[in-house]
């Protein structure tokens, strides 16, 4: 199948030049960007007054905890995991974990994000979902052992079943990553386990780390030591190790995660939402540390839309620095798209010949987006998910004029309701 793009506003290559011109798909590929593209398609898209992006990248999530948005707002973190989220979660079997995918897939179509890293419970449902739905999904399950040293060996079971699971769909899109926790629910033993196996299985890890104070706190209480210099030590961290959050971190921890390669998913509305601090974001990038962007879980963000996650992200390094240059537009939009690909090792991220045809186009026909002065900067600071009109991954179409092609929008928002009120 061939797919013709023309009459757009191409944000073209890593420098995001923004070009008049079409653009040519051919497979799952794009081939051919050019001010007049001739040849026939399968499929004519006219976006004429519109801005043809790559796709967004979500480096961070927990697609199905959509299922408790707005259930337990205005709390700190611990309160607002022990004491209303793991509860809740207890109760979450694997059909009702299966509607919350749905629900975020749905999501994350209509708001242009075509890959996602997500953390959760019963991910082969998730898994099943995003095959479904047309997305790319790097799916880990999110491993807790408390130290006990039966759960540790139940976890791990259950992660090589998930990988298992996840390797027999046969699916380009759909990948499993190994998830501990964080260091402060995950025993030595567990994640030097998951670090073993990693290198065996060729997977990626991705790993909560240094998201509040507390638990800073806690980690040098019990280890003496930060939770990066603690990972570090008993030879965790690689190239294909995430952190999400990445908070706390003082010189030492920023040194170390440039010298291993790992990249850091920056989630600052959950961190704004629940009070968890400001990263250090520009001391990062002047390591030389690759930082993506991700949403969170929609229970502490409320929503998955990587339009609003990046102008918060520029806004909250303006303000916390008294620096209006810091974060600039740029810089926040290749956080959404380049970084977070490169720290998936996915060939995607950029518009440009050769690359993964994972592109979103977003109508700027609107007034809160004319006159188009500079349209990565219209993305960053005045756009939203409801923008997009198209999303495309993989070279197929999931929406076209804002109507989901691979789910039933209708459906799924109405098996949300009965969930949420089963589970309640």
């Amino acid at each position: 199948m061939s797919i013709l793009i023309k009459n757009g506003r191409v944000i073209y290559g890593e420098n995001f030049e923004v070009v008049e011109a079409d653009l040519l798909i051919e497979g799952n590929r794009i081939v051919k960007v050019a001010k007049e593209v001739t040849e026939a398609a399968d499929t004519v898209i006219d976006a004429r007054g519109k801005v043809v992006s790559p796709g967004f990248v979500n480096l961070h999530t927990h697609s199905p905890m959509g299922l408790f948005r707005g259930l337990a707002d205005d709390l700190p973190l611990m309160d607002w995991l022990q004491n209303h989220i793991w509860p809740r979660e207890a109760k979450l079997t694997r059909e009702y974990t299966k509607v919350g995918a749905y629900l975020g897939a749905l999501e994350m179509i209509k708001t242009g994000t075509t890959a996602f890293l997500d953390m959760y419970f019963f991910m082969d449902a998730v898994a099943e979902v995003v095959e479904e739905s047309g997305l790319r999904g790097y799916l880990s399950y999110g491993m807790i052992d408390l130290g006990d040293p039966e759960k540790t060996e139940k976890e791990i079971k259950e992660a090589l079943r998930t990988m298992e699971f996840i390797e027999k769909l046969g699916s380009d899109r759909v990948h499993f990553v190994f998830g501990p926790h964080a260091p402060y629910t995950c025993s030595i033993a567990l994640l030097k386990e998951v670090r073993k196996l990693a290198n065996e299985h060729g997977k990626m890890i991705t790993i909560h780390v240094s998201e509040t104070m507390a638990e800073i706190g806690q980690i040098t209480e019990r280890y003496g030591k930060s939770p990066v210099v603690l990972l570090d030590e008993i030879g965790f961290l690689g190239k294909d190790v995430i952190i999400a959050h990445g908070v706390w971190l003082d010189s030492r921890d920023i040194q170390i995660l440039a010298r291993n390669g790992v990249t850091v998913a920056h989630n600052p509305a959950s961190n704004m939402k629940l009070a968890s601090g400001v990263m250090p974001l520009q001391r990062l990038i002047n390591a030389g540390v690759n930082v993506g962007l991700g949403t969170d879980g929609a229970a502490s963000n409320n929503n998955l839309d990587m339009l609003d996650e990046m102008k918060l992200a520029a806004l909250i390094h303006k303000v916390h620095n008294l620096d209006p240059t810091v974060a600039d537009a740029k810089t926040v939009f290749k956080m959404a798209t380049v970084n977070g690909a490169r720290a998936l090792h996915l060939n995607a991220g950029v518009i440009k010949e050769g690359y993964l045809a994972d592109i979103a186009i977003i109508d700027f026909n609107q007034p809160h987006l004319r006159p188009v002065n500079n349209v990565v900067s219209h993305l960053v600071y005045s756009a939203s998910g409801n923008d997009v009109e198209t999303t495309i991954v993989d070279g197929k179409i999931l929406m076209l004029d804002r109507e989901v092609l691979t789910l039933d929008e209708e459906k799924i928002l109405d098996e949300a309701e009965k969930t949420i009120g089963k589970l309640a």
